[in-house]
């Protein structure tokens, strides 16, 4: 413990300290909590910072807050700490911040008053926890209903619901509710809609027993106990009701700000309706019963409408008007008797004034005299032993006995109205079950209690004690369920409480002896108090400062009640004359029945108050006990005590379930929260005494794989072992070291208080620790990426620098160079001009130094000289000397060193002179040195080459060139002689050329003036030019203006009308499709009815043992429609059985027939005009899809052509075919006569090999030539007239052919013969080859098939042997089962194979059959040779009869109709191998046998064809309504039938597609149009039965596989749960998966496409599924807060794209069943998106446009993180949205209606299936059906 205490009260740690204003503040540790510490350094969240002391003596911390995702739970129980300010801030949280009004605290559901009216009680949400688990669902009084609901059927036990809290907290609205529940989901088990008696029941008992206080506008001033009743069905058959505890008391006062009953405020707001004229009634200001609290009218309440609602409750519960008048007379009396005035006489009497107006309207009322009422008002009568005396009153006492009559009188009449209430709610059923709901007070304490509060306290005991008890029971059969040792919880027993008040000399004891006192006093009782309980009772305390209070400790507070009044309202008595003068009363049978009991008025159920008091009365006394005189004298509190030990008793036998509601507070805000009024609350109704019992033990309860899964992070790899058990084990040994702060159960682990809290700290630390590190690598990888990007920049940045810098560089480098280069010649200049100068003087000056210098020199040398010599010599000889020496050592070195290494260099060279390396580099070095010679040789042999070229080519060119030259000097010389022979001409030509030059001259100034002339017109004609291009322009802008317009005109119009007839056009479909929904929906009504007429027919049948003979017609003249109401059963018994139920039906209820026959014809009617407007509507849109059929006109004229050429093919074909087969006949003739053709020769065989080859041509063919045969009887009938006429001139001319063959051409017919054999035989090895080679193919696929399958089989086999064994074997089954279904199809499919090939083989024979016979008998006839006429007789050929071509008709006799029906529609079973050869087979027989009734114009036999055939299909699916196949089954025939009357009914609209032979099959006689209608009615009620029976199977899927199941395993974590336990989300055996519901969707798609379903009704199948997947998902989304989460929204997208993909495979994508889950998409984005900014918002907004604004704040509130590192959505996020979408126009309904189907259509859909080929299976048993 102190580890866990050093670990959570930690630096950060957040805890809860008490608070005087807030009750509990937050605040948070800013430094860690040491043992020793006496104080907690804490910062509270406005950040203040306090130090808070510790108790020295106990040494208790503060109470720790839970973590944040666990703030907000359905259940309290889940939270880890479990004390009051947690509890207490979870309610806050969920109230205030999520709108959730109703929380669980273990088997408790807490609901706290809203004070608004919230739309969460429709019968949508009605249907959504109907049959839901109650933790599976958010809180709710419907989960809480529905609980009880499930176990009263499943446990057969009664069950009880106690609805308690304060004023004003809501009982009745949830007990209310509750009942709601109870008559929506059960219904009546009879026609008397008792549901709606027992709702209706609630407004009489609200108007009668409820009123306004300060607390609450419409609070109930009476407990009561409504039990409804069931029978073994468990529907409502009835109610009864218990009342306890009216305030009687409100009827003669009313404190401020109150109102008296509702009942007398709906009088007043009436009273000038004509029937209450004679009430004498005004406003309720006018009354002093109505005016005291001054508060006559309710917000928002219409008393007058209310009244009529009332008054519609008395009539649906059988009291009628009379009676109700009689009601509103008494309560009428009652207000004018508050207003009779009672004067003071004297000090000791009274009177009242005669002829007082309100009482003479009292007395009038009544029936009463004045006399009696106003003698017996101010007297009272006292009897003793002998004598009898009239005493007057004073004015006060007749004033109080005046509102004890008013009282009396208004507790009898409101016992009147609850007595008759439950008459009309008692029913004559056996009761089996019951339902009981406890609408009751709650703990009470003012400032001033009195005896009211004392017994409503003393009953909250007596229910506190039963729910300690219950729930203590409930925590020990879960220890011991779960086998884990647990001690005796100690929990509060407050029976010594309850001793105190109703044990032997307890307080009720000593109140009832007191009271029998003759001079008892409330201060003589307050001593017996004192005296007998003060000392011996802890719990009965005596106040300080008074002597007439006592002090009670109650479970819930301490109360001090005031003795005044005590024994008065204990003795509860009223005047018994006025009794008797209301009993006298004879104009008022009402007023005499309420009183008809002389006994019971004097009983003490009256009261004379107090001044000014709040008192209740108690209510009626049970019936059952003796009425004897000592019964009667009981008090009002032995009664109390007594109908409280009934009600625990009954409750003690009944399983409890709890229901306490809060009051927020006192001021009746909408959604704000008093945390002193809650807790306060929160006390007295046990909640926390609840959280008190289950913190005693282990409250926090997780299974074995939830804590793997959710505490996975904190085991290490070596930790988890396979047994996930033994794993939970060991992990918890070493994280809670202390044993005693868990357990492990069963199945299950429990934790005590605060271990839950401590092990998600230890996880949120490890996953804080994960993301941290996990953060660390990914910000380094960021930033190291963001530092290489910023150094390759930086890089960039430097070389672009650097490289400027450098340019710049050199530049000025080039520049100083350039510089340096002129300084420097410019300074060479100026220094050589210098050093000339200076050269010259220096050298003169030189010359002179030199020469004195060299003399002196010169002397120096020669005496150098002189002394060198000397020295020379000397050294010279030393010399030598050391020379010589140095030389002879040296040389001997040398030849040491050199002789070694010529010793080395031998040693190498003989081992270089050994290896072939040595001769390869010798040899390598001459290769290159020749190689580099030869190539030079070939450079200077390839130059020498060009350059003997270009000379060759030089010597060419100058060869040509001199040539030309040559040329050119020839023609020069001959122009030369030109020259001077034109030399002549030239002074002619001179004098001409001056003639010409005047001439130009002249020209010249007339062609000036003719350009000056032309420019001028040009000017001109460019100036008019350039104007009209200007206008031109203009002209073409305009025009170009106008087009622009009139095109913009016109493409707005188109556009304008394209929108418009776009818009009419949708209108339309919409219209449409209401329309269709409409009908259909009356269908169904219409469906629901029969039904149920049915179901009486039946029950009445049974329950009548008469039964009479006979045999009923029905009328041939009846309307096709009433095939929808009876049905004309061909079996005895049903048809008797029918008669004698509506006779029975007749007599016993005809109100009821009425009733029926009257909606029957009504829906008649309505069906009749919505089917009128239906065809409209279809007409209108067939008449748009004209263009549509001409066009396929025109594409199917092309295809008739095609088909026409291709006829002619097949004709020349089939005629090239019989020529050849002709030649053959003739050939084998020829040789049979010639002798080498006779059988058994080889041109025998040969040419019989010829004509088999040719009829196996012939087969290839067949199919085409028995489509043509009806063509090609013709020509061959006038090819047999053609072979008839050249019988007689053929055999002459054939014998004289086979004569010359005999001679001469007998070798070459040999030759021919055997190369056609030899042709043969190698057409026969090739057939054979290929044979072969298909075979080894065949044999190679199934080698492979079976490898395949055996590598299947091996994979299987690993995967089993890993499997544990009960899962091995049922893997192993599930394979067999599987490969037995193959199996089974395999053969199926094969056995239809071999059926269509005997059928094709059958059709063959008989074809050709026919062929050769009629080929035999005109070929034998004609081509017959000579000598076989000469050498056997002609033998007589039989020529067979030519088959009859059936018609597509098959016959039956009328008495066969019956066995027909029974076996093609009653008995048939849609698994069955014949029906499924050819989908759609009963329609066809069905259809095929109405033919024939048409054909023989018989009506009554189409008429009763048609009305079976309807009936049975009715019957059928009835009986086999919830099996999907069958229903698929007779859709798909039903529509069939439907298509095939359309098709064959000789209307040009369904005859388009036909071909010639199908119109030949059209009805003839009969238009069967309504019977069309009729059946597709008939079709769209199997619809919609199909589409029932598909949901009642996805149903138990949906929500499991598509919310609760983890697709992606480890994205969504298991949060902590309470006593509610919930569907776990991992997948356990039996659970649904996303898979489970995509193999039934394949199962439901694969069925209907086998039966034959129209593609596009599958599509509209389908469509609706999706929607209902899609609703029912998102309808419990909005209904579970643990599924709005980030992780579930990932969950949800996946599995809506596992559907698409699913819609993709099956091809159904454009079917519109993905728009159908756009809600669901669109909610699971909402969970998933940043829910924090306005552009958030904005986005949320615009992406949500298919939920409603309900929807999305609804998403929202519910949005709960599941880690601590999610964000809740914020309040003010909320805000913004429903800011932003209060503009739109939706429906405010909250969940999607699951119910809603979609109208379907049934397009038409013709057969290509030729009726004539159709062939009955003999399994179908129709052997009596005979083809036409």
């Amino acid at each position: 413990m102190n580890r866990e205490l050093e670990y959570m009260f930690v630096q950060s740690a957040r805890v809860w300290i008490p608070d005087a204003e807030e009750v509990w503040k937050s605040a948070e540790l800013t430094k860690d909590y040491k043992n020793d510490d006496a104080s907690l350094q804490l910062m509270l969240e406005d950040g203040t910072t306090i130090d808070h002391k510790l108790d020295p003596k106990t040494k208790n911390l503060p109470y720790l807050r839970n973590p944040d995702i666990l703030v907000g739970e359905n259940d309290l129980t889940a939270l880890s700490y479990l004390h009051e300010p947690a509890v207490l801030h979870n309610l806050k949280v969920r109230f205030i911040d999520s709108k959730l009004i109703y929380t669980y605290c273990g088997i408790v559901l807490v609901a706290i008053n809203p004070y608004e009216t919230l739309p969460i009680y429709g019968t949508d949400i009605i249907n959504a926890y109907s049959g839901q688990n109650m933790g599976d669902m958010d809180p709710h009084i419907f989960a809480v209903a529905e609980e009880a609901y499930k176990q009263m059927a499943r446990d057969e036990r009664n069950q009880s619901i106690i609805v308690s809290g304060e004023s004003g907290a809501g009982k009745t609205v949830s007990a209310k509710y509750a009942m709601r529940y109870f008559a929506t989901v059960s219904g009546s088990a009879s026609e008397a809609n008792v549901e709606e008696k027992v709702l209706a029941s609630n407004p009489i008992m609200e108007a009668i027993g409820n009123a306004k206080t300060t607390r609450n506008d419409n609070s109930s001033r009476f407990g009561k106990y409504i039990e409804i009743g069931f029978d073994n069905r468990y529907r409502i058959i009835g109610a009864n009701m218990r009342t306890y505890l009216l305030e009687k008391s409100r009827v003669v006062f009313q404190a401020d700000e109150e109102r008296n009953y509702h009942i007398f405020y709906q009088l007043c707001a009436s009273a000038n309706q004509p029937e209450f004229k004679n009430l004498r009634l005004s406003t309720a200001n006018d009354f002093l019963y109505t005016r005291q609290g001054r508060s006559p009218v309710i917000e928002g309440v219409d008393d007058a409408k209310e009244l009529r609602t009332t008054r519609h409750a008395f009539t649906l519960l059988g009291i009628n008007e009379s009676y109700q008048i009689g009601l509103f007379q008494v309560l009428a009396a009652i207000l004018h008797l508050g207003n009779v005035e009672i004067k003071d006489r004297d000090s000791d009497s009274s009177l009242i004034a005669p002829n007082n107006r309100h009482l003479t309207a009292f007395c009038e009322l009544v029936g009463v005299t004045y006399q009696d009422m106003s003698q017996w008002l101010c007297h009272r009568k006292l009897k003793t032993a002998t004598e009898t005396y009239i005493k007057p009153l004073p004015r006060l006492q007749a004033t109080n006995a005046r509102d004890a009559l008013s009282k009396h009188i208004y507790a009898k009449l409101f016992n009147w109205i609850v007595e008759h209430v439950n008459k009309a709610l008692v029913t004559n059923v056996k009761q089996h079950s019951f339902i009981g709901v406890l609408d009751i007070y709650g703990f009470e304490t003012f400032e001033i209690n009195s005896f009211e509060q004392f017994c409503i306290n003393y009953a909250n005991e007596k229910l506190q004690q039963q729910f300690n008890m219950h729930v203590f029971k409930l925590e020990q059969e879960e220890y011991m369920k779960e086998q884990i040792p647990w001690t005796l919880i100690d929990f509060y027993d407050n029976q010594p409480c309850i001793n105190l008040i109703e044990a032997k000399m307890g307080i009720l004891d000593l109140l009832d002896e007191e009271c029998k006192m003759p001079k008892g006093s409330d201060d003589s009782w307050a001593q017996k108090l004192y005296n007998t309980h003060l000392k011996t009772c802890s719990l009965f305390e005596k106040p300080r400062m008074s002597n007439r209070a006592f002090i009670i400790q109650h479970f819930a507070d301490k109360v001090e009640y005031q003795c005044e009044g005590f024994l008065e309202k204990n003795k509860d008595t009223v005047n018994e004359e006025q009794i008797h003068v209301l009993k006298a009363s004879k104009k008022f049978d009402l007023l005499v029945e309420l009183f008809q009991d002389e006994e019971k008025a004097t009983t003490p159920t009256g009261q004379v108050p107090g001044t000014g008091g709040r008192t209740r009365l108690s209510i009626k006394p049970d019936k059952g006990r003796d009425t004897s005189s000592k019964e009667h004298k009981k008090t009002v509190g032995c009664q109390f005590r007594n109908s409280l030990q009934m009600l625990m008793e009954t409750l003690n036998a009944t399983t409890p379930h709890y229901v306490r509601c809060i009051k927020p507070n006192d001021f009746k805000l909408a959604f704000s929260f008093d945390p002193k009024r809650a807790v306060q609350q929160l006390r007295a109704c046990g909640v926390l005494e609840t959280i008190r019992i289950s913190a005693a033990g282990f409250p926090s309860r997780w299974t074995y794989q939830e804590f793997f899964s959710r505490y996975r992070v904190l085991m290490k790899q070596k930790d988890v072992l396979p047994d996930k058990k033994l794993t939970c084990k060991n992990v918890l040994e070493k994280l809670v070291q202390d044993q005693d702060k868990y357990q492990f159960g069963k199945t299950k682990i429990f934790f005590r208080a605060g271990q839950v809290a401590y092990l998600e700290k230890l996880r949120a630390d490890k996953l804080r620790a994960a993301c941290i590190r996990i953060q660390k690598t990914i910000r380094c990888w960021l930033a190291r990426k963001k530092y290489l990007r910023q150094r390759s920049a930086v890089i960039t940045i430097q070389r672009f620098t650097r490289g400027y810098q450098a340019r710049c560089l050199v530049k000025f480098m080039r520049r100083t160079q350039a510089a340096t280069v002129i300084q420097k010649y410019q300074r060479m200049c100026v220094e050589r001009k210098r050093y000339r100068q200076k050269q010259a003087a220096a050298l003169a000056m030189q010359t002179i130094l030199r020469a004195y210098m060299a003399r002196q020199k010169y002397q120096a040398l020669l005496r150098e000289h002189k002394a060198v010599i000397i020295q020379k010599h000397v050294r010279g000889w030393l010399a030598r000397c050391w020379y010589k020496c140095c030389l002879e050592a040296i040389v001997y070195l040398q030849c040491c060193i050199r002789r070694m290494r010529a010793k080395r260099e031998l040693k190498k060279l003989k081992i270089e002179a050994r290896s072939v390396e040595h001769f390869k580099k010798l040899n390598k070095g001459m290769e290159n040195k020749i190689m580099q010679l030869q190539r030079k040789i070939d450079e200077q042999n390839k130059d020498n080459r060009v350059i003997s070229e270009k000379l060759v080519s030089l010597e060419s060119s100058y060869a040509s060139e001199s040539e030309r030259m040559r040329g050119e000097l020839g023609r020069l010389r001959g122009v030369e002689e030109d020259a001077k022979n034109k030399a002549n001409q030239v002074s002619s030509l001179l004098e001409e050329l001056e003639k010409l030059r005047k001439e130009l001259s002249v020209t010249q100034q007339e062609k000036k003036t003719i350009e000056d002339w032309a420019q001028k017109y040009r000017d001109e004609m460019e100036k008019m030019v350039s104007e009209l291009k200007d206008q031109n322009g203009l002209l073409k802008k305009e025009k170009d203006d106008l087009n622009k317009m009139i095109q913009e005109q016109s493409q707005q119009m188109t556009e304008k009308m394209t929108r418009a007839i776009a818009q009419e056009t949708q209108q339309l479909e919409t219209d449409l499709n209401e329309e269709r929904s409409r009908y259909q929906n009356l269908l169904t009504e219409h469906l629901r009815l029969e039904e149920k007429y049915d179901d009486l027919k039946e029950e009445l049948a049974h329950s009548t043992n008469v039964s009479k003979p006979g045999h009923r017609r029905t009328d041939s003249t009846h309307s096709s429609n009433e095939s929808e109401y009876t049905y004309n059963s061909e079996y005895a018994e049903l048809e008797d059985g029918s008669r004698v139920g509506e006779d029975v039906t007749r007599g016993m209820d005809t109100s009821l027939t009425l009733k029926l026959q009257k909606r029957v014809t009504e829906l008649e009617q309505e069906k009749q005009s919505l089917r009128n407007e239906l065809e409209n509507r279809e007409e209108q849109f067939q008449r748009a899809r004209a263009r549509d059929d001409a066009q396929f006109r025109k594409a199917r004229g092309a295809e008739l052509e095609y088909e026409s050429l291709k006829r002619q093919e097949l004709e020349s074909e089939n005629k090239k075919l019989r020529h050849d087969l002709a030649e053959m006949r003739q050939s084998l003739l020829g040789g049979a006569a010639a002798g080498t053709g006779a059988p058994g020769s080889p041109a025998y065989k040969v040419l019989l090999d010829q004509l088999n080859a040719s009829c196996e041509e012939l087969e290839v063919r067949k199919e085409e030539v028995l489509i043509l045969r009806s063509q090609l009887v013709s020509q061959k009938e006038a090819m047999h007239h053609k072979d008839e006429k050249e019988t007689m001139t053929e055999p002459s001319v054939f014998a004289q052919d086979v004569n010359k063959l005999k001679d001469a051409d007998e070798l070459k017919q040999a030759y021919v013969g055997l190369k056609d054999t030899n042709r043969l035989l190698e057409q026969q090895l090739q057939a054979q080859r290929r044979t072969y080679d298909s075979e080894v193919e065949s044999l190679r696929g199934e080698l492979q098939n079976v490898k395949e399958e055996n590598n299947r089989q091996q994979q299987l086999l690993a995967q089993n042997l890993q499997l544990p064994p009960e899962a091995r074997i049922e893997a192993s089954l599930q394979h067999e089962i599987t490969r037995l279904t193959n199996e089974n199809l395999d053969l199926m499919e094969q056995l239809e194979k071999q059926d269509r090939t005997i059928r094709k083989l059958k059709k063959q024979l008989k074809v050709y059959s026919k062929r050769i016979g009629e080929m035999g008998a005109g070929q034998a006839e004609g081509q017959t040779s000579p000598g076989q006429m000469v050498e056997e007789p002609i033998h007589p050929v039989n020529i067979p009869r030519r088959e009859k071509d059936f018609q597509g008709m098959l016959e039956y006799k009328k008495e066969d109709e019956m066995k027909l029906v029974k076996n093609l529609i009653l008995e048939l079973k849609p698994r069955g191998v014949a029906v499924n050869l050819i989908p759609g087979l009963p329609a066809y027989i069905l259809f095929m046998c109405l033919r024939h009734a048409d054909y023989l114009n018989d009506d009554q036999k189409v008429r009763t064809l048609l009305t079976s055939t309807i009936n049975s299909i009715k019957k059928i699916l009835k009986k086999r309504g919830d099996d999907f196949e069958t229903v698929s089954f007779w859709l798909a025939n039903t529509c069939r039938f439907l298509h095939c009357l359309k098709q064959y009914s000789g209307d040009e609209a369904f005859m388009k597609h036909n071909t010639s032979r199908q119109n030949e099959h059209c009805l003839s006689n009969f238009d069967l149009a309504e019977y069309r209608q009729v059946i597709s009615d008939l079709a769209i009620q199997i619809y919609q039965q199909l589409v029932k029976c598909m949901e009642n199977i996805l149903q138990p899927m949906i929500v499991s596989g598509m919310l609760e199941h983890e697709t992606i395993q480890g994205v969504s974590g298991v949060k902590p749960t309470g006593l509610r336990k919930r569907t776990s989300s991992i997948a356990d055996e039996g659970t649904y998966t996303l898979d489970s519901i995509l193999r039934q969707l394949s199962a439901f798609h694969s069925t209907m496409c086998q039966h034959g379903t129209d593609p596009e009704l599958i599509k509209q199948v389908v469509k609706q599924l999706f929607y209902i997947i899609g609703a029912v998902t998102l309808n419990n989304l909005l209904l579970r807060k643990d599924m709005c989460s980030w992780s579930k929204g990932m969950q949800i997208r996946y599995n809506v794209s596992q559907l698409e993909e699913w819609l993709r495979d099956k091809g159904l994508m454009n079917c519109g069943a993905k728009e159908t889950l756009e809600p669901l998409i669109q909610a699971a984005q909402l969970l998933q998106v940043k829910k924090k900014t306005e552009e958030d918002a904005e986005a949320i907004c615009s992406m949500c446009h298919a939920l409603t604004t309900a929807q999305i704040v609804k998403v929202l509130n519910l949005y709960t993180p599941v880690n601590e590192f999610e964000e809740r959505v914020s309040v003010a996020f909320i805000r913004t949205i429903q800011t932003r979408l209060r503009d739109r126009s939706e429906s405010p309904q909250l969940l999607m209606d699951t119910k809603m189907i979609y109208p379907v259509t049934f397009p038409f859909s013709p057969s290509s299936l030729a009726l004539e080929t159709i062939q009955i299976p003999t399994s179908l048993n129709l052997s009596f059906l005979t083809r036409v």
